[in-house]
């Protein structure tokens, strides 16, 4: 009997795990399903381009992985049972009723979404850019905007400001803010600020630090000092929240709301679930929770893989460290600035900044999406049989065949 993998979300991290495993997994022995809501692989990093009218390449997954092995299932994930192995969906095709999908071993990585952190109004009125549908939004709303309106970006992190700069540098007939809690860039080096100020001022942007929004009205904002700020289009970006089915389960869950995981992305309460990307609590250099990001996202579905295909086969456990080497950010198309960090992302004093960092940053995107794109990373396959049924956490041992 084949053992069945069930691999939940298709963004950075489950295309690239469920790839993986089909490289290192044979066909006869397993059966892998990602389950995916839509049909093609949506460039998270770049929805800030999108959302300022720019195409971007489609990638339909039945090509991706086409030859792989690897079952596409078009569905939305609706429950986890950890404790019967069972996932509930319902087909994006208009069926009806719910199915019910076991699993031996599952990969969960339904991912993020934006964070409207209860602030009023904002559910109603602000725009978002953490995923297709709203970058979509968003970039239909720009489209309509005149020239000298306003649009507001909340929140100073990696996503406000690359879109702050993005719509600025494609709109430079809009009145582009970017609204940051505390100081602009403040987890940069001086030199990375320094630049990040630079590119700003350039670009007309008016920038609002130590500035906290307690509430988004249609047309405008207003602040904890109770100061009112002009917005046809509020963009907020401050920070992300898990997928909440990962809450409705018996998994242990961290305070965030992710599945608290092992070095090898294993659950720690339920030995046949991985989670991997934004839905795990994944410890770093220090103990430091990883952030979200595709930076710690792409990893751990790497490490996750590994685990997976050497407790099924007999290998050995992949221990690799976890760490970062530098953050890449966008500045609109013709700026960007490469701010290198230690191992648990904090900045050190050298930063690549400029045309080149641009450069840069645009091939590690394309570099990210060519390897999501390509499971087979275009070489033979190094496939092995399966010595271990059961769960993955390598219970009973049978022959290879």
């Amino acid at each position: 009997m084949q053992h069945r993998i069930v691999v939940l979300g298709a963004g950075y991290t489950g295309a690239f795990a469920a790839g993986r495993l089909a490289r290192r997994l044979h066909r006869q022995d397993v059966a892998i399903t990602l389950v995916n809501a839509e049909p093609d692989f949506v460039e998270r990093v770049r929805m800030h381009q999108l959302a300022t009218g720019q195409e971007l390449k489609p990638r339909p997954f039945s090509e991706m992985f086409a030859g792989t092995g690897v079952e596409l299932r078009l569905a939305k994930v609706t429950g986890v049972d950890a404790d019967r192995k069972i996932v509930t969906v319902m087909d994006v095709h208009g069926a009806d009723a719910a199915e019910e999908l076991p699993y031996d071993t599952l990969v969960y990585a339904l991912g993020s979404a934006w964070n409207p952190q209860g602030v009023p109004g904002t559910a109603e009125h602000a725009y978002e850019i953490a995923g297709r549908p709203g970058a979509t939004r968003l970039r239909e709303r720009l489209e309509r905007l005149g020239a000298g309106q306003s649009v507001v970006v909340v929140g100073g992190g990696l996503t406000g400001v690359e879109a702050a700069t993005e719509i600025a540098e494609t709109r430079p007939d809009l009145d582009v803010a970017l609204v940051a809690r505390d100081a602009l860039g403040d987890w940069l080096s001086p030199k990375g600020r320094e630049h990040l100020r630079k590119v700003t001022r350039k670009l007309k942007i008016t920038v609002h630090e130590h500035t906290a929004v307690t509430a988004v009205g249609p047309d405008r904002l207003t602040t904890a000092g109770g100061e009112t700020i002009p917005a046809a289009v509020t963009v907020w970006t401050a920070g992300f929240a898990v997928h909440p089915i990962a809450g409705a389960t018996t998994l242990e869950l961290g305070g965030t709301g992710q599945i608290v995981v092992d070095d090898t992305m294993r659950s720690v309460s339920h030995p046949d679930v991985y989670a991997i990307g934004d839905a795990a609590l994944v410890a770093g250099p220090g103990g430091k929770p990883l952030r979200m990001s595709c930076a710690s996202g792409l990893p751990t579905a790497w490490q996750a893989a590994d685990a997976i295909a050497a407790r099924l086969t007999g290998g050995k456990l992949p221990h690799a460290p976890l760490r970062y080497f530098n953050q890449c950010i966008s500045l609109g198309r013709k700026e960007g600035l490469i701010q290198y960090v230690t191992a648990d992302d904090r900045a050190v004093p050298a930063a690549l900044t400029g045309r080149l960092a641009a450069v840069y940053k645009e091939l590690i995107c394309k570099g990210a999406a060519w390897g999501v794109a390509n499971p087979m990373f275009g070489l033979p396959a190094r496939r092995r049989r399966v010595v271990r049924e059961g769960t993955a956490s390598g219970s009973a041992v049978r022959a290879a065949a």
